[in-house]
């Protein structure tokens, strides 16, 4: 006979365990690990001098161990005559004082409330193997004979793989009979036996018997899990689901980690003990191509605050790339969040050791030094200038923070895509944020973090030369286009702007192009007063912005008897709506009758500028399609290492042009720009901008 039941309902039958114990013999059987896993979560709640009633006993030496240390008024019962023979003789003279009795527990012959204890380890789980109604009948007659015989104040210790629908069945029925229903993760039930039996970790419900109150509806629902000793209450039983499921998911996700540590991409966020709010996202990268040596099995990255958007730790790519120049076979990248305070590289490091420590490659040496690495050996700043809401947008927050060389970028983030920067302009050195100056003893505060800054620092100058977003500088690049002679930056230049944001590409063209006369359309008014009040935004006699929806911006101007034709009309506006597969732009701005106006505005020569952002590929061949259509004409250009894709449209396909000529009309346009006198950001050389443009 083989030793595990046909089916789960097998669990069940009594003629099973007879089977079961006949066939194991006298060796030990324990579910869910013994006393040393088990042992804290005991202590807390079954007294020395309690009277414990140990339910589906079987041969677990847990009810022996317990007595070994002081327990001895236990009672045990199985519902196996075999186990209870077996178990009463090897305890007979080493434990006199402890009972085993052969007893169906839904059926018992115990007075009312003789317990003060009631312990439960995989019973439960053994009989509740689905939701059946018999299976739901024997589980409630179990639960009342349990009430029955507790005393009130009395506990129900139940230990469990908390299956989410038994604890749902738990929660459920000891919570209608007034019971406070606490759910404890064991500590260490990773490691030894209960390591070795199961993957998810396991979980003790501590049932505590109150007066029922006719009419109370009063629901005590708490779970304590490894990291936090004190309890934290939960609102419902679907919260209480949830919170387990995250615990048995992470045990699923370690396990997945060692088994294959070159798996595909895993990640995932560290909460605030007490908030319940994301404190550190974690990426762990693993490069099995890297030669193992004795110093480079596991590493641990704290990515600088503000950084986190970059290529290098904000994709998947960057990550593999940086994992590989690290040398070591594992990293694990850790991103800070906002509104999170930290004590500098080394509190950081004093709160994730444990923690990182559980996702280690499998085969590192014990007692192995795991260092933390950094830019520059610091977590970097991050100062949060200005918070607020918009009608359109949400909430949103202005940011400062520290880049490479020492500069600092303010930054525009949408909370509702708190991971996208919105916009970004770099400070001018002199204007390092105020509440950064620190004086030298307040350098480890400094370290800290993500603060608060006075209002003052709105008036912080911004650096008008420099243009952050690299499709912003592809953009520009696009005016090259634009042949005609006498529309070179000293000309009239005519530029309609759909979507302001923080103002920065508006603002270049009017800056650069001296005579040009620029019109921004935007639909937020917010955006407008972030524009000026953060990012040195301002309208004269050639900026203007219009509150607007561009949709009906554009279709206006198309409508009217002489429509308005500039030289160049360009989309950099945002969709809100995150379902979509395209997030820039929306696809109304896509859609063949507005693209017709859209080349109505457009100078016979001119040249329409669309920053596209889409990772559904059906859907950016359909747009690109209905491009085609409008405007014949159709240049591309990918941003390296971003979603975002450039394209420049022209109403007229004779006007093509080979990759040298679009580079020589970048230089030519570049030289131009570059006057004496005027700022200009030496990195950002538009030929090499229209290089990697191509023809679709």
């Amino acid at each position: 006979m083989a030793l595990l039941p046909r089916t789960a309902r097998d669990f069940a039958s009594a003629q099973y365990w007879e089977r079961f114990f006949q066939q194991r013999g006298p060796r030990t059987f324990e579910w869910y690990g013994g006393y040393l896993e088990l042992c804290a979560a005991l202590h807390k709640y079954v007294r020395p001098r309690d009277k414990v009633l140990v339910v589906g006993c079987g041969n677990s030496e847990l009810s022996e161990q317990m007595y070994d240390v002081g327990y001895q008024d236990i009672v045990n019962v199985d519902i196996s005559e075999v186990v209870i023979n077996q178990m009463r003789e090897r305890n007979a003279h080493r434990r006199p004082k402890m009972s085993y009795l052969q007893m169906d527990m839904l059926q018992m012959d115990f007075q009312d409330a003789q317990f003060q204890v009631v312990l439960d380890k995989g019973t439960l789980d053994a009989i509740l193997v689905d939701e059946e109604e018999a299976t739901l009948e024997r589980v409630d007659r179990m639960f009342a004979e349990i009430s029955r015989m507790l005393q009130v104040g009395g506990r129900y210790l139940c230990i469990s793989l908390a299956q989410a629908h038994v604890v749902k069945k738990v929660v459920g029925y000891f919570s209608r009979e007034g019971w406070m229903v606490r759910v404890h993760q064991v500590s260490g039930s990773d490691d030894g036996a209960a390591k070795q039996q199961f993957v998810l970790p396991v979980f003790v419900y501590v049932m505590t018997k109150f007066k029922k109150i006719p009419g109370s509806v009063l629901q005590i629902l708490e779970i304590c899990t490894e990291e936090q000793d004190k309890p934290v209450r939960v609102e419902s039983a679907e919260q209480l689901v949830e919170a387990i499921k995250e615990r048995q998911l992470y045990a699923l996700l370690r396990s997945q980690l060692n088994k294959n540590p070159s798996a595909s991409h895993v990640s995932l966020d560290l909460c605030d003990a007490d908030a319940g709010k994301p404190r550190y996202t974690l990426h762990v990268v693993d490069s099995p191509s890297v030669k193992a040596s004795r110093n480079n099995h596991f590493a641990i990255f704290i990515i600088p605050q503000g950084r986190e958007t970059e290529w290098l730790f904000g994709t998947e790519a960057g990550r593999k790339q940086l994992a590989a120049s690290a040398g070591f076979r594992r990293l694990i990248t850790v991103a800070l969040h906002r509104d999170q305070h930290y004590e500098g590289m080394e509190g950081i490091q004093a709160e994730l050791s444990g923690k990182v420590m559980e996702l280690a490659p499998p085969g590192l040496p014990s007692q192995q030094q795991v260092p933390f690495l950094s830019v520059g050996g610091d977590i970097g700043v991050r100062t949060i200038q200005h918070r607020d809401t918009s009608a359109m947008s949400g909430e949103y927050l202005i940011e400062d923070v520290k880049g490479d060389n020492m500069c600092y970028f303010r930054r525009l983030i949408f909370l509702s895509n708190r991971n996208v920067v919105q916009s970004e302009a770099r400070l001018l050195s002199s204007a390092a944020p105020r509440g950064q100056k620190k004086r030298k003893k307040d350098k480890k505060k400094q370290a800290s973090g993500s603060t608060e800054a006075p209002p003052e620092s709105a008036g912080q100058a911004i650096d008008r030369s420099y243009l952050c977003c690299e499709h912003h500088k592809a953009m520009v690049a696009g005016l090259a286009l634009l042949r005609n002679p006498e529309l070179l930056p000293g000309a009239r230049l005519s530029v309609l702007v759909i979507g302001l944001g923080g103002g920065s590409l508006p603002l270049f063209i009017h800056d650069y192009f001296c005579q040009s006369h620029v019109e921004a359309v935007e639909i937020d008014p917010s955006m407008l007063e972030v524009a000026t009040r953060w990012f040195g935004f301002s309208q004269g006699n050639r900026m203007k912005v219009h509150i607007s929806d561009g949709l009906d911006y554009v279709a206006n101007l198309a409508a009217a008897a002489a429509p308005a034709w500039y030289n160049a009309v360009m989309f950099d506006v945002d969709s809100k709506d995150p379902t979509l597969g395209m997030s820039c732009p929306p696809p109304a701005f896509v859609e063949t009758a507005f693209l017709q106006k859209v080349r109505t505005i457009l100078a016979p020569e001119g040249v329409f500028v669309l920053n596209l952002v889409c990772r559904d590929s059906l859907l950016k061949d359909s747009v690109m399609a209905t491009l085609k259509e409008v405007f014949p004409l159709l240049y591309a250009r990918r941003i390296e290492g971003e979603v975002n894709e450039i394209l420049f449209c022209q109403p007229h396909p004779e006007g093509k042009l080979a990759a040298p000529e679009l580079v020589e009309m970048g230089r030519t346009l570049e030289r131009t720009l570059r006057r004496p006198g005027r700022a200009w950001d030496s990195s950002y050389i538009l030929s090499d901008m229209l290089k990697a443009v191509e023809i679709v």
